[in-house]
């Protein structure tokens, strides 16, 4: 299994070869409450790192999801979009967001570890 990293948007990261495959961490959907709507981005479109990729509504509040690199989104996890609270119940496993092909894997340098991630979101509630 590969490493997760994390970004201060609170989005999580784990790579397999040059694919990336991202999520929002469950720090943001508690934040979030229930989860009520997704929406991804199309396959094939290029984003840039800290870019918008898609959004995420819950009965709290809505919330853009970005993404911690540049790449191109090469697949979504259409099963979030017809069921947005499996967000809730497992935001870091299959409740992942889209997968990336890696423009930069330099940019992974700049997430944080979970140990990191774990203490910025405690230093940082909201």
């Amino acid at each position: 299994m590969s490493e997760k990293k994390y970004s201060k948007e609170h989005e999580w990261v784990t790579i397999e070869g040059d694919v990336a495959t991202i999520g929002i961490t469950r720090h943001a959907a508690e934040m979030l409450g229930d989860v009520v709507f997704v929406e991804l981005p199309e396959k094939g479109k290029n984003v840039e790192k800290e870019g918008q990729a898609g959004v995420v509504e819950s009965t709290k509040a809505a919330s853009d999801v970005y993404t911690p690199i540049t790449g191109e989104i090469t697949d979504t996890n259409q099963s979030i979009v017809d069921d947005p609270g499996a967000v809730n119940k497992d935001p870091e496993g299959a409740a992942w967001f889209f997968k990336i092909k890696i423009k930069n894997k330099s940019e992974l340098d700049q997430l944080m570890s979970k140990a990191d991630y774990d203490k910025f979101a405690k230093e940082n509630p909201n």
